[in-house]
């Protein structure tokens, strides 16, 4: 029983599974300045700051790492050339990933997160297979490798969900996202060729929402939790092959356009394309900040979700009084620091 106890302990620390964390750090001078320099031309887009603003939690992000998936390959820790003054950047699990260092030259400085996020395959010695976070996204409880992969394919789930129409979100770029899709994958064929993936009972009362829509038989939006996505890199080089000019256009966009696609298209295709294996949506949930505080909080403090996501308002006015909650909160259950910590 030892020996099947250390080769399973072996097994796990022999993941062959990668983490990406893209990170900006808001209060760096030199990135505010170049920000400013190229602002003038994206003036009749949204720029918003609450997509840059920093709240302070991402040593509590490697902490969660460390503790609740000691399982993971390498971290990709990815910045246009930020570095936190508290980070080791000599941990033989972390690679320092800046810009310039993946995405091509003429695509930069860019202050969009979709060329960064778009161009991640190109990253050295990413692994095959990777789970991609935002900076918002944590682990907030342990979590195994199976968990996000299983057999080799990305753990997911395919539930149908009509867009959500939001004026200073992002449903034209989602809307871009499933055109494409659609353009590749007929609903009816791909639904019945992996009927068991789509319907599924892990789904819950979700499967309901894909019931309700069936009858359009079109991918009519994806259900989607917010919560770090796992992604084949092979996916990424199929997209690419197949949309080659449209990542580029978008790729070039110094700020967010309407006109854009996003990382979620690599998701959308795994789904249609049937690369995926069910799992339950209630592994996390999505908080936002503009719910109040107390959700929040009992989320980390309860650990009822494995993955969660902290989503930042510009509805909110108390910034300090939430920040300083949440990170007391997060301090709680990761109070050691990590040896990714100096």
């Amino acid at each position: 029983m030892k020996s099947v106890g250390r080769n399973m302990k072996k097994k796990m620390e022999q993941s062959d599974i990668d983490f990406v964390l893209i990170w900006v750090d808001d209060s760096d001078v030199a990135w505010q300045k170049s920000k400013a320099k190229y602002k003038g031309e994206a003036e009749k887009f949204n720029i918003n700051n609450v997509r840059y603003r920093d709240w302070g939690t991402l040593k509590y992000w490697f902490r969660a790492v460390e503790k609740y998936a000691p399982w993971v390959r390498k971290i990709h820790f990815v910045t246009c050339g930020h570095v936190p003054k508290w980070l080791n950047l000599n941990h033989p699990k972390l690679n320092f990933v800046k810009h310039e260092e993946y995405i091509p030259k003429q695509y930069l400085p860019t202050f969009s997160a979709n060329p960064i996020e778009l161009n991640l395959h190109r990253i050295k010695d990413l692994a095959d297979k990777f789970v991609f976070f935002n900076d918002d996204y944590f682990i907030n409880a342990p979590v195994q490798p199976n968990d996000f992969f299983i057999n080799g394919l990305p753990c997911d789930a395919a539930i149908l969900n009509p867009q959500n129409m939001d004026r200073f979100g992002i449903p034209n770029i989602v809307v871009n996202d499933l055109g494409v899709i659609e353009y590749y994958f007929d609903f009816k064929e791909q639904f019945k060729k992996n009927i068991s993936k789509w319907i599924n009972l892990k789904y819950g009362k979700l499967l309901v929402r894909t019931m309700l829509l069936l009858p359009w038989m079109k991918y009519v939006g994806f259900y989607e939790p917010h919560l770090p996505n796992s992604f084949l890199k092979q996916t990424y080089f199929e997209v690419w092959k197949n949309e080659k000019e449209l990542l580029e256009e978008t790729s070039s966009h110094k700020f967010r356009d309407d006109r854009d696609v996003n990382q979620w298209l690599m998701r959308y295709w795994q789904l249609a394309k049937g690369d995926f294996v069910p799992r339950n949506p209630k592994i996390g949930r999505m908080f936002s900040v503009a719910d109040g505080i107390m959700p929040i909080c009992n989320a980390i403090n309860e650990q009822k979700y494995k993955l969660i996501c902290i989503n930042d308002s510009e509805k909110i006015q108390d910034i300090e009084e939430m920040k300083n909650k949440i990170l007391k909160s997060f301090d709680k259950k990761l109070k050691n620091k990590s040896r990714f910590e100096l």
